[in-house]
């Protein structure tokens, strides 16, 4: 052909225009800058935002109280021996819960079998339902539930007294925490004639498990009343005719020396430790205090009321 010819073999293979980034690429290389702080971001005010309703709703919830085991609930004894030891004891019980699949032994078997004897309720549940029944204590796959004691009232131990026809006697715990004292209390009161026992309804000992068997039983036939202030109840007894007794250990009278120990009497003890407190002191009639060797610093509650009722026994 005039003027031209073939296209030469390299010019037949040149390729076509390519698709570009119009520049976009070459910008691309240059960065984007600095990050920008995290208020400026998209996302950030609705993050913020669902924070702030968070905390608010938060704020609003009440403060989560600890568990209060309440005066009316009953008690669970956990772990084979005190269980056992409940049962020899004749502590009233509602339920025997026994773990499945437990390993038995003398103590497990025993308790069955006293449970039985006594018609109480044998339950067999697993062990994460023997955990919350006794809120996680060492129960060795065995619990007993005490049903709440029904606590008298005050005035009811003056008229058990005047019903046998007997002149009363009654003792008041101002302070006494330990349920073991309560017990030997217990046991001294129903030795010596006493018509009851007054425990204040709060920071006081209760009538539980423990004190249950530190009684033998005696709990079982002496009422113990529960007095919503103990201030009050020592008044209304002066007004019913009642003395009223208190043991100080800095008192100057002796027990064996004070004379209305044959009077209708409430003879009040006070705690190991603090004693009789400024008010119930100030209702007291007389203070007594009990004769000791000058090593000896206080006695026991439970020692100390028994040695008083005792005394008083002895004079009526």
């Amino acid at each position: 052909m005039a003027g031209g010819g073939k296209r030469s073999s390299k010019a037949a293979k040149k390729k076509g225009p390519t698709k570009g980034s119009g520049g976009h690429g070459k910008r691309a290389l240059q960065g984007r800058g600095a990050t920008p702080p995290a208020h400026m971001r998209h996302w950030y005010k609705e993050r913020q935002r669902r924070a702030e309703a968070a905390a608010a709703a938060n704020a609003a919830k009440p403060a989560r109280q600890p568990r209060v085991k309440r005066d009316d609930a009953p008690e669970t004894v956990a772990g084979r021996n005190p269980v056992v030891e409940a049962l020899r004891a004749k502590v009233p019980a509602n339920a025997l819960y026994v773990a499945n699949r437990i390993e038995s032994d003398d103590r497990v078997r025993e308790a069955i079998k006293m449970a039985a004897d006594r018609g109480i309720a044998i339950l067999e549940v697993t062990k994460p339902e023997l955990d919350r029944l006794t809120d996680g204590a060492a129960h060795q796959g065995l619990a007993l539930q005490v049903p709440p004691y029904e606590y008298a009232h005050p005035d009811d131990l003056v008229d058990r007294a005047r019903e046998a026809e007997e002149t009363p006697l009654i003792v008041a715990l101002d302070g006494v925490t330990d349920p073991r004292n309560l017990g030997a209390i217990a046991r001294s009161a129903t030795a010596f004639g006493a018509h009851g026992i007054v425990v204040p309804s709060r920071r006081s000992v209760g009538v539980t498990a423990s004190a249950w068997k530190t009684s033998a039983g005696t709990l079982a036939h002496l009422p113990v009343a529960r007095a919503s202030n103990l201030n009050n109840t020592l008044r209304e007894y002066r007004d019913q005719g009642l003395f009223v007794v208190g043991l100080d250990g800095d008192a100057a009278l002796d027990i064996s020396d004070v004379e209305l120990l044959t009077e209708p009497l409430v003879l009040v003890i006070g705690s190991e430790g603090k004693g009789l407190s400024r008010l119930v002191r100030e209702h007291c009639d007389v203070t007594a205090r009990i004769p000791m060797a000058t090593a000896t610093e206080s006695l026991n509650a439970g020692v100390a009321a028994g040695i008083a009722l005792y005394e008083t026994s002895r004079r009526r």
